[in-house]
């Protein structure tokens, strides 16, 4: 049996075990005639146990309509402003700051991150959430 050809890929951050077939997932899967609710009833289901979690979800869409997809770890932001236990990051990073995290707490987050991000080592992780960190007007000591 050959391979199914791809149609496209579809990536969505959605919140763990609460997706709806409301947007951005009804637009984004029915333009290309996926069973929108097949979709968000698998998504909730592998992701029931991450609940209150950003969880991205990468979906492959094939020609004869069907779909596979693979969810991801939250985004490195989501981690931050958690560990932080903060909603948001600062409005104006560089001038205001959102809050403080330690060296530590970042290199647990670049540990736990580092299957997702494309980099090798965890010194290059590292840098990667100390940057994203930045951006968000936390700082880093």
């Amino acid at each position: 049996m050959p391979a199914k050809k791809v149609k496209t890929v579809i990536k969505l951050n959605l919140p763990a075990g609460e997706a709806t077939p409301a947007p951005p997932v009804g637009p984004a899967l029915g333009q290309h005639g996926l069973p929108i609710m097949e979709f968000v009833r698998a998504y909730n289901e592998k992701t029931a146990d991450k609940k209150g979690q950003i969880i991205p979800a990468v979906i492959t869409v094939f020609t004869d309509r069907t779909f596979s997809f693979i969810t991801k770890l939250p985004p490195v932001a989501e981690m931050i402003k958690k560990k932080l236990g903060i909603t948001k990051g600062s409005g104006k990073s560089g001038r205001e700051q959102a809050g403080k995290i330690s060296r530590q707490a970042v290199e647990e987050i670049a540990r736990e991150k580092m299957g997702d991000l494309n980099c090798d080592t965890l010194e290059a992780a590292v840098k990667i959430v100390e940057g994203t960190a930045r951006s968000m007007g936390v700082k880093v000591e």
